[in-house]
């Protein structure tokens, strides 16, 4: 699950992740036509985004790129606006090469006005997910059952970091699997860390207790800005990264085939 774009106020979208015009549409600082008749950005940026909807099913890689280029044009054509920076950060989400995402995450990192704090804080999060693969995670804290972790002192093992929450229901629909897996591979050396997005510490409690999940869990009720997720970048749920006996960062979409993958982390030295 994504979250609201920046806040919780407004709807996650579907398709060209919507969510970005919903978020700007309130975040715009001007909404004035210019002298000039020039059309407010709410206007602009919702022909756009009809035109790349249009293109999505004939030339995806190609939308996303007129997306790129387009809020690019838009930070141009309106200098104060929040949302053509939102834009940029999601369209650094949607592209697949390394080198234009991270030249998009270094351009909003560079921000220096302090109303682009969120995008640029955003930013600095997705840069260190990307720079994070082939290296050791610097995650330490105390559970929510009074446990200390600390991934540097787990190395030997091979962990599961699940980036999750109780009311999200792709992350609920992946219990039964971690369960099994765990059951199986524990005592070969298999470990979870959860990391939960919730609210409530009580509901989390409950839930985790309900399900007999006995690997310990990060909480300070932050919800989508947990600490924790922000800094690694996390903007959708869930999110499973697989950690190797060195201690290094491998995985970072651990989903798919989880058994099959900690089975052979487990063998090697």
């Amino acid at each position: 699950m994504k979250p609201t774009f920046l806040t919780t106020r407004f709807p996650v979208s579907i398709g060209l992740c919507m969510a970005t015009l919903i978020a700007t549409a309130a975040l715009c600082t001007t909404d004035l036509q210019a002298a000039d008749k020039k059309p407010t950005f709410n206007k602009a940026s919702k022909d756009f985004i009809t035109k790349i909807r249009a293109m999505i099913g004939k030339d995806r890689n190609g939308a996303i790129k007129e997306y790129a280029k387009g809020a690019r044009q838009f930070a141009k054509d309106y200098p104060n606006e929040i949302g053509p920076r939102a834009m940029l950060l999601e369209a650094s989400s949607l592209v697949n090469d390394a080198k234009e995402k991270k030249a998009i995450l270094a351009e909003l990192v560079a921000l220096k006005d302090a109303k682009f704090a969120p995008i640029v804080n955003r930013a600095k999060g997705q840069l260190k997910k990307i720079e994070a693969l082939g290296k050791p995670v610097a995650i330490k804290f105390k559970a929510l059952d009074g446990r200390e972790v600390d991934l540097a002192k787990m190395k030997g093992k091979v962990v599961l970091v699940d980036f999750w929450a109780t009311w999200c229901g792709p992350c609920v629909k992946e219990i039964p699997s971690l369960k099994k897996t765990y059951a199986k591979l524990h005592k070969q050396g298999f470990e979870i860390v959860g990391i939960s997005l919730d609210s409530s510490e009580q509901k989390l409690t409950d839930y985790v207790n309900k399900n007999s999940m006995s690997w310990p869990q990060y909480f300070d009720g932050k919800g989508w800005n947990n600490t924790l997720a922000k800094e690694y970048g996390i903007s959708s749920i869930p999110a499973m990264w697989l950690i190797d006996k060195k201690g290094n960062l491998v995985d970072m979409n651990a989903r798919s085939d989880l058994e099959g993958k900690v089975e052979k982390l487990l063998t090697q030295e």
